[in-house]
């Protein structure tokens, strides 16, 4: 078959779809990949990969969107291919009726994350319900990261059959790694005594930065941030707030970082405080790494981390009970090691990439 797989942003295609498209490449099928342009679309053509620019935008201009949409329905009429895959909100309903209209035979989507679930404006939340509810009537194949959005979306008839996937990462990739660790923290200058936390996150509000660096003021640790604002992300900036912080030397902002793996190896504690998640990749890797997790009782790290066994829950928007959750695992190295191996052992079962993908080219029919 020939298979389009299209999302929203070059960063997501790289880090959340790619697996995926070798996935179906390795099946025989020929794979195309279509995203906003951007640097990270010149590694997945390095790969081996077709990579088509559009004009995708996150805003609600509706003139960029005309725009994106026609170029998805020209593009699609010339490639004429046997299914279209669709990922995250506006690039995934702009895709879906894109597909309809060039007359492709099969449509897939999956959900990341409904935008309606989303802390927001009530209006904002009301039209991403409508716009997933229209564009679900439009999909064959309706697939989601988590149980809980799957069932939703079953239960407000977005799209009476939409199956949880999961999310995965390879094992072999992502794992304890003491040689990385002395390593790293070596060339970081990092004692092996020193406790290391660490937030692998876009710099963006609704990660919970604010609250994790808030809460980091009494605690007895270092904290590394990893990631950086995308061009196309929206909302405040974190700047005045990280600067602001009083962590000083504690702080350690190492931005946008392709050896992931081996900066959880050197780590001691993940931490997430998300106010809104899909059912992210990054506890998956630190799970895998096995380090213990510290992350917001939301939809998505909810069904990943086993509270009191492989890491903590907290509320979102809170930090005394963050600060606390910081302290306990940060004074406590033999319950960091006991959540870490609880934490590893329950990803290797649930998070392997192999399995997640598996179980997606099937659901593809591919």
């Amino acid at each position: 078959m020939k298979i389009v797989e299209v999302s929203n942003t070059d960063f997501a295609l790289r880090h959340f779809v790619q697996p995926l498209m070798r996935g179906l490449r390795a099946r025989g099928h020929e794979v195309i990949g279509a995203a906003a342009d951007g640097p990270m679309l010149d590694i997945i053509r390095a790969d081996g990969f077709r990579v088509e620019a559009l004009a995708f935008e996150r805003n609600l201009s509706p003139r960029a969107h005309w725009r994106a949409f026609w170029q998805l329905v020209a593009f699609l009429r010339r490639e004429r291919p046997d299914l279209v895959h669709a990922h995250m909100p506006i690039s995934g309903v702009l895709t879906r009726v894109a597909a309809r209209i060039a007359g492709v035979r099969r449509v897939a989507y999956t959900c990341h994350g409904y935008q309606f679930n989303k802390p927001g404006p009530l209006w904002l939340r009301g039209i991403g319900f409508v716009m997933e509810w229209l564009a679900g009537q439009l999909t064959d194949i309706h697939l989601t990261l988590s149980q809980e959005e799957a069932a939703q979306s079953r239960r407000y008839r977005i799209n009476r059959r939409s199956t949880a996937i999961g999310n995965g990462r390879a094992p072999a990739r992502f794992h304890p790694d003491p040689a990385a660790r002395a390593r790293l923290r070596a060339a970081l200058g990092v004692a092996e005594e020193r406790v290391v936390v660490v937030i692998i996150a876009r710099l963006v509000r609704h990660k919970g930065h604010p609250e994790l660096l808030a809460a980091m003021r009494d605690v007895q640790a270092e904290l590394w941030v990893v990631g950086e604002r995308l061009a196309s992300d929206h909302g405040p900036d974190l700047e005045p707030i990280f600067a602001a912080s009083g962590l000083g030397p504690r702080l350690r902002r190492l931005g946008m970082r392709e050896d992931t793996a081996a900066l959880l190896a050197a780590s001691d504690i993940f931490v997430l405080p998300s106010h809104f998640e899909g059912l992210p990749m990054s506890i998956v890797e630190a799970m895998l790494t096995g380090l213990p997790v510290i992350a917001t009782d939301i939809r998505g790290p909810r069904e990943q981390v086993v509270d009191g066994q492989t890491g903590v829950l907290v509320a979102p928007f809170t930090v005394a009970p963050l600060a606390e959750a910081l302290q306990r695992l940060v004074g406590d190295a033999e319950l960091r090691t006991r959540m870490g191996a609880a934490g590893r052992a329950r990803a290797l079962v649930e998070f392997d990439e192999a399995v997640v993908l598996q179980r997606t080219l099937d659901l593809l029919g591919a």
